[in-house]
């Protein structure tokens, strides 16, 4: 009998895609183009210079990229709950209210060399957009485009273009340029007086801890595992260090640094752990890592967008180099995550001045293993 998990048209293997020798370095070329609220205003702005992390107060483009207005209704979010920079972009529409603006299409976990696909709709197709592949919609834009077809992606319903999948900058956009889409309530996720502060963390948490992980488990050679192990944890080591006394990065509120930490804490110990050998401590042996990630899992917006069968199914079917045989394990035990966390003692609240969202909707309720649905 076969197995419905794995990819098995060897014509698009993605053996070779991921595992290419020496260090694991990420194309971080994207599609730059912005979508903002006065697209004449950012046309006219001086130049910005392209970042591996986005920046919240930039005003214009940068070389080559295009602004496109701001439509409630017009693009479409594709992101799969797989993927950790998707992931965030869905837990930050969530928490902002711009469900009824953006709307979004979910591909499902497994992909082969050609990349996402909408198999979880019934007719394998999108049903906004109408195509098969996301590729179709990166094609219909640019004919030869050169590099992966990644998400997140923003896709321009009329046309069927993909407009951008420059994720770092999109959810900063989602914050200072949707917010006349927003909801009562939403957090500021970005407060003006923190972005000085902020940046650096963002910054240590990508090159070091959202990479970080692929850089081990992508590795080529032992030389090159070990250094991004030891980078790794030293990372590690400084974030559980710093939420010894602060219940949350940036202090007594959730700021957007912290979502971009939890997508990968929460993939921690189904895939990291064993998968890309990240193996010096699981993040249950984090004593306040540990705890905070809980916390945030069980705040409204977060937990709720988490898809553990989606999460070990992608990357153990997927990344072909690694995990040859496509095995996808058992484990581990989820129930844990709703435990106690004590984080509350620390003071401070998950929104400030903001509210949580409502319960998601269920349309959008992530189909797959999820602690919270028990």
């Amino acid at each position: 009998m076969s197995d419905p998990h794995k990819n098995s048209d060897a014509k698009h293997s993605t053996q070779g895609a991921y595992v290419t020798g020496g260090e694991f370095t990420r194309d971080t070329n994207y599609i730059e183009d912005r979508v903002v609220a006065d697209v004449d205003a950012v046309r006219s702005a001086p130049r910005e210079e392209s970042s591996t992390i986005g920046d919240p107060r930039i005003a214009g483009l940068t070389a080559e990229a295009q602004a496109w207005p701001v439509k409630a209704g017009r693009y479409r979010l594709v992101a799969a709950r797989a993927c950790p920079w998707a992931h965030r972009t869905i837990i930050i529409r969530r928490l902002l209210g711009l469900e009824d603006a953006i709307s979004l299409a979910t591909p499902g976990p497994v992909h082969d060399a050609r990349s996402w696909t909408f198999d979880l709709s019934s007719d394998g197709r999108d049903p906004v957009l109408n195509t098969e592949w996301l590729q179709e919609n990166y094609f219909k834009r640019f004919p030869d485009y050169p590099r992966g077809i990644t998400v997140p992606a923003l896709v321009d319903i009329p046309s069927g273009e993909v407009v951008t999948n420059n994720y770092p900058q999109l959810t900063f956009d989602f914050s200072t340029q949707w917010s006349e889409f927003h909801r009562p309530g939403a957090p500021n996720l970005i407060p003006e007086n923190l972005i000085d502060d902020m940046l650096p963390v963002i910054k240590r948490i990508f090159t070091e801890i959202n990479n970080g992980v692929y850089r081990s488990g992508f590795a080529g050679n032992q030389a090159a595992y070990e250094e991004a192990y030891d980078r790794l944890f030293a990372a590690l080591d400084w974030v559980e260090e710093r939420l010894e006394d602060r219940r949350y990065l940036m202090g007594d509120h959730i700021t957007e640094p912290d979502i971009r930490l939890f997508t990968t804490l929460v993939r921690f110990d189904p895939v990291y752990h064993g998968h890309f050998k990240c193996n010096r401590n699981k993040l249950t042996e984090f004593p306040n890592l540990w705890a905070y990630a809980r916390d945030l899992f069980q705040t409204p917006g977060f937990g709720d967008t988490v898809d553990f069968d989606q999460i070990k199914a992608h990357y153990y079917v997927v990344h072909e180099d690694v995990n040859p045989t496509q095995i996808v394990p058992s484990g581990p035990e989820l129930e844990n995550w709703l435990s106690p966390h004590g984080r509350d003692t620390l003071g401070g609240s998950p929104f400030g001045d903001g509210t949580a969202p409502g319960p998601i909707s269920v349309d959008e309720q992530p189909p797959g293993a999820n602690p919270l649905k028990a």
